[in-house]
């Protein structure tokens, strides 16, 4: 599995076993992405660096694999909401908890918190009646396990369908 700076990247094995966790499908954003999710972390960092996917969408690709440097890249270089809040998941991915309460507060409210507060609840996250991005920074600096995993991960899959899905339409995503 690849590494970030100080924690996994995410560990999609097993998914199977989580169907009410996981509603993610590879196949849903296209063929290159579906090509590009079922390589290497080494073969994708090429296949994502000369895609011509968006920016927002190669983000949460490299975010995937565990390219934190690639990821951060191109995040600080994305003046949205939605490259504010990749940018403030790789701070805490590295982990740098005031970086990344720094970036998610740049984000404001963004639409996949509603989803993203029921998926934790799910997970057995002790969300409060809205999702809390610093909140769960915290959480993820106390107690760095499987449900603060599983919260990334479905995290991960709101955010990259929420940019993929974007992309897609044209829009130019969260400002």
């Amino acid at each position: 599995m690849a590494k970030l700076r100080g924690r996994a990247a995410l560990d999609w094995t097993g998914l199977e076993a989580y169907p009410t966790r996981s509603m993610f499908d590879r196949f849903g954003y296209g063929p290159e992405v579906a090509r590009i999710l079922g390589l290497d972390a080494e073969e994708a960092r090429e296949a994502i660096r000369v895609s011509k996917l968006p920016a927002l969408v190669r983000t949460g690709l490299f975010n995937y694999f565990g390219l934190w440097n690639e990821a951060h890249e191109l995040a600080q270089n994305i003046e949205t909401a939605d490259g504010s809040y990749w940018h403030g998941i790789v701070h805490r991915q590295e982990p740098d908890a005031g970086n990344a309460g720094y970036w998610f507060r740049r984000v404001g409210a963004h639409p996949i918190f509603p989803a993203l507060r029921a998926r934790a609840v799910e997970i057995g996250y002790p969300a409060g009646a809205q999702w809390d991005p610093i909140a769960f920074i915290e959480y993820c600096e106390r107690q760095p396990g499987q449900i603060a995993r599983d919260v990334e991960r479905a995290e991960w899959e709101l955010l990259f369908d929420h940019c993929a899905r974007q992309a897609k339409t044209g829009s130019s995503g969260s400002s």
